[in-house]
């Protein structure tokens, strides 16, 4: 503020482009929000035209339910909407827009021409040139919808343009914009022009097939080849789209999409409660991949957080996140040689505080009858599980994994099956197998706590001292008890018993961490994993130890039966597989 400056009301046209500045950051923002606009207005086909990477021009046609010619003015006015009447419309927005400030604000930085028609009006056009509202309405034809032709984007504000980049990427921004869109609405036809050549043509896909042709066109058929179905359900609550296998990764999350009502967002919860959904299957470093659309009541999400409305914020965060870790993680665990649980998920039920498990049966017959409270308990279980039995000698129903029929440089098993044949590394597939049981052991006789003889005592802020008081019941199901002390001072009286030789300090701070930023914790889970996985490793049979025949078809069954069997614990695949066209491609049989 300048010294002895007094206050004073901001010009219109200022305040505009002040607003400008939070939505419209790049010509993708205004295709972005032109877009948004078309599909609220019931569009279904969109046609998107850009010129020089959409600095020079872009335009947007719809044929959508249109605007009367009397009310055109008013919606390039600031808050001026269709969308929402009163506080009540705003607490369960159903809409992409709702605010009635993109028009405004692009149309303060920008040449614009708003043309528009209904089904009885020939058409009208409006024009603005970045300045305050003095606009004619205009008679110009138009087919039912609307056109919005924006010309010299940031013609006025130089410093803002100078901060744009090569026309190249800022039409690559416009293309990522126009894909999440596609993938939003299946129903809508896309059309994306550069420089007067076609580079996107989407027809509506109303098929199952359409829509999977579709989402092979815009994210890769390779996405698609990796990818498994969800479906899961809890009261109120629904998930669909796909999740990709961990062997299909990346190395940045530019393959993620998620939908909150048909809106893509960006939200730190979603993305550690799918995150921890991949945490023992993925590499250090890498992405999982996913396609995922959550529907839920709108009153239950406040979409009014952001300017761009990319993020969203939920009534009962922890809700969303148990079910999307609990339904993401069920389908990458049901993910085996031979699909013996259905892959659509019904969660009959959800409380509205903590979610309840998801329930399965156990695929290891180990002997699980003694509860699991120490290091020691788990020697019974660091010896391998293989049975003598042979396969029969005329097979009639061949197993996915098919039978054995050699070892290989004493880590690989070679097996045939009904279509090919499958080399499994025997190590990686064994520490799986061993992992899954000893969490299962857990699993079935939950976190034994064991009290410290020394309880720990440690400082945090106030802040962190009070989510301690707040969440009691969560560090119990953690297995931590953790007290406030004061202000600024908790203590540490109880921690899992399988942890009683990790950093307790650490521990719970991670968890506090968790806490502040997405009102939830795996991290005693997380925790306890790696240990158990780093116990799997040193349990599993090892490189050069030679197995027999019926050892090594023990273990094709039980990666069979074995939840997440095709990656060890540290990400990397179990087995691969060659069908007979592989190997007849490989030696060019049939040319």
């Amino acid at each position: 503020m300048k010294s002895g400056a007094s206050i004073t009301v901001l010009s219109s046209r200022l305040a505009n482009q002040i607003a400008a500045g939070e939505v419209v950051e790049r010509p993708a923002s205004v295709v972005k929000e032109l877009v948004e606009n078309a599909l609220d207005a019931g569009s279904t086909q969109i046609d998107i035209d850009c010129e020089a990477g959409g600095i020079g021009r872009i335009r947007v046609r719809d044929n959508g339910r249109g605007i009367p010619s009397d009310e055109l003015t008013l919606a390039l006015s600031r808050h001026a909407t269709s969308k929402i009447l009163d506080l009540d419309d705003l607490e369960a927005v159903s809409t992409l827009g709702f605010r009635g400030e993109a028009l405004a604000s692009i149309a303060s930085v920008s040449r614009l021409d708003l043309t528009s028609a209904i089904d009885d009006e020939p058409g009208s056009i409006v024009s603005v040139e970045g300045r305050e509202m003095v606009a004619l309405v205009q008679p110009s034809p138009h087919p039912r919808g609307s056109s919005v032709d924006v010309r010299d984007l940031f013609f006025n504000t130089p410093a803002r343009r100078k901060f744009l980049k090569t026309e190249k990427t800022e039409f690559g921004h416009i293309e990522s914009v126009v894909t999440r869109q596609a993938l939003s609405r299946f129903d809508v036809g896309f059309r994306l022009v550069h420089q007067g050549r076609v580079t996107r043509q989407l027809t509506p896909a109303l098929s199952e097939n359409t829509q999977i042709a579709r989402v092979s066109q815009l994210l890769g058929s390779g996405f698609m080849d990796a990818s498994l179905p969800i479906d899961a359900r809890a009261t109120g609550l629904s998930l669909k789209g796909w999740v990709c296998r961990a062997t299909f990764n990346r190395a940045q999350a530019d393959l993620q999409h998620v939908f909150v009502n048909g809106r893509f967002i960006r939200d730190r919860l979603i993305s550690h409660a799918l995150r921890q959904a991949y945490r023992d299957i993925l590499f250090h470093g890498r992405h999982p991949c996913f396609l995922l659309y959550l529907e839920l009541d709108p009153a239950q999400v406040d979409v009014n957080v952001h300017p761009t409305k990319n993020e969203v914020r939920f009534r009962d965060s922890r809700l969303i996140y148990d079910f999307l870790l609990r339904s993401v993680g069920r389908v990458l665990a049901d993910d085996r040689p031979e699909q013996i649980c259905d892959q659509n998920i019904s969660v009959e039920s959800l409380g509205t505080n903590q979610s309840q498990s998801i329930q399965h049966q156990p695929t290891l017959g180990l002997n699980r009858s003694k509860p699991v409270d120490s290091f020691d308990t788990f020697a019974r279980f660091l010896t391998p599980t293989l049975n003598e039995e042979e396969p029969p000698d005329s097979p009639t129903d061949i197993p996915p994994m098919g039978y054995a029929i050699a070892q290989l440089h004493g880590i690989y098993i070679l097996s045939q099956t009904q279509d090919g044949m499958i080399i499994v590394d025997m190590h990686a597939a064994h520490e799986r197998i061993t992992y899954e049981a000893l969490k299962q052991a857990f699993d079935e006789n939950g976190l034994v706590s064991q009290p410290l003889l020394l309880p720990v005592t440690l400082h945090v802020n106030q802040g962190e001292a009070s989510l301690v008081e707040e969440a009691t019941d969560l560090f119990d199901q953690l297995g931590l008890g953790v007290q406030r002390l004061g202000p600024e001072a908790i203590r540490i009286e109880h921690v899992p018993a399988i942890l009683n030789r990790a950093s307790h300090e650490d521990l719970v701070r991670d968890v506090l961490s968790d806490l502040a930023a997405v009102g939830t914790s795996d991290r005693i889970n997380e925790a306890r994993d790696n240990l158990l996985a780093t116990m799997a490793c040193h349990g599993s049979v090892r490189a050069n130890r030679h197995l027999t025949i019926p050892e090594m078809n023990a273990l094709l069954r039980d990666i069979e039966n074995t939840e997440r069997s095709g990656q060890c614990n540290h990400g990397r695949p179990t087995w691969t597989a060659l069908s007979m066209h592989d190997l007849d491609r490989l030696f060019l049989r049939g040319r």
